[in-house]
């Protein structure tokens, strides 16, 4: 059964029981609200380590002034059931003040990769991200940490926060989980209006129309980023915010694509901003 926990010294103390066990530790940190996607990295935690924790935390620190932390969808026992079927052992759900008992005196500060894509976006996000998953990884201890790579952004600048701060935890790269029809899962789907919903999967297939000129043999990104942008228009209501090639891990502009890059887009709709990538290698 899984034991759901609320308090930080409670969970290391029983990580602590954990590793003088020689158990091997997995951990899946979510804001809740989960979906497929996020179930995939706890089956790949499961199947690959001894025990499993998912974190249940919507992290104030990487909501920005206008965005919908307070609308943030909450939904702790749909959560908890979900990952019960799948084996998790542990879901820690501190409260805010559990984790930020006091005003920060220390702050983490994410330095070029977040200066584009959605960090150019929404400034001071990642600062909020590596600030939770520093504290979350010090509370857990993980061996093995799953990230999707729907936010390959966030999934770089943690591995680089890794290498930095020295943590004793390797990252892991989950693919992105899918609708039947491409539309990448996301806990902000529910936002969409069902006709959003319906042109949502032009996301997806915009960037296959890029990667099959890529595979065609084309190699400027202005030319890539061209046929994402015209697809998107014909069959979006949606505002285009974000259109992007970039090399990756680096997150480095690329004029001319040569080696591995990461294409991103993010469209605004009505109630949901979507993002969604492909990387190309």
């Amino acid at each position: 059964m899984t034991q759901v926990v609320t308090e930080v010294k409670q969970m290391q103390d029983l990580m602590k029981v954990c590793k003088r066990q020689g158990k091997r530790i997995g951990f899946v940190p979510t804001m809740g609200a989960l979906h497929d996607g996020h179930l995939t990295m706890m089956r790949r935690s499961v199947e690959n380590n001894d025990v499993t924790v998912a974190s249940v935390f919507v992290n104030p620190l990487q909501f920005g002034p206008n965005e919908d932390f307070d609308a943030y969808p909450r939904q702790l026992e749909q959560d908890v059931a979900a990952v019960e079927k799948i084996g998790v052992d542990y879901v820690f759900h501190p409260s805010v003040t559990e984790m930020y008992p006091d005003e920060l005196g220390v702050h983490l500060t994410v330095g070029r990769l977040a200066e584009v894509l959605e960090g150019a976006q929404r400034p001071g996000h990642f600062d909020g991200v590596v600030t939770v998953v520093n504290k979350l990884f010090n509370i857990v201890q993980p061996d093995f940490a799953y990230f999707g790579k729907k936010d390959a952004q966030q999934l770089a600048i943690v591995e680089k926060m890794v290498a930095d701060f020295n943590h004793a935890v390797k990252i892991i790269g989950v693919d992105i989980v899918r609708e039947v029809d491409g539309l990448a899962k996301s806990s902000r789907n529910v936002y969409l209006t069902d006709a959003e919903r319906q042109e949502a999967v032009h996301l997806y297939q915009s960037l296959l129309l890029a990667q099959k000129r890529y595979e065609a043999g084309e190699r400027q990104s202005d030319a890539l980023v061209s046929v994402i942008r015209e697809h998107l228009v014909a069959h979006t209501s949606g505002r285009i915010e974000e259109v992007a090639v970039y090399s990756y891990p680096e997150l480095e502009p690329c004029e001319t694509i040569d080696g591995r890059v990461f294409i991103s887009l993010a469209v605004k709709f009505s109630k949901a901003r979507l993002i969604d990538n492909i990387i190309i290698e």
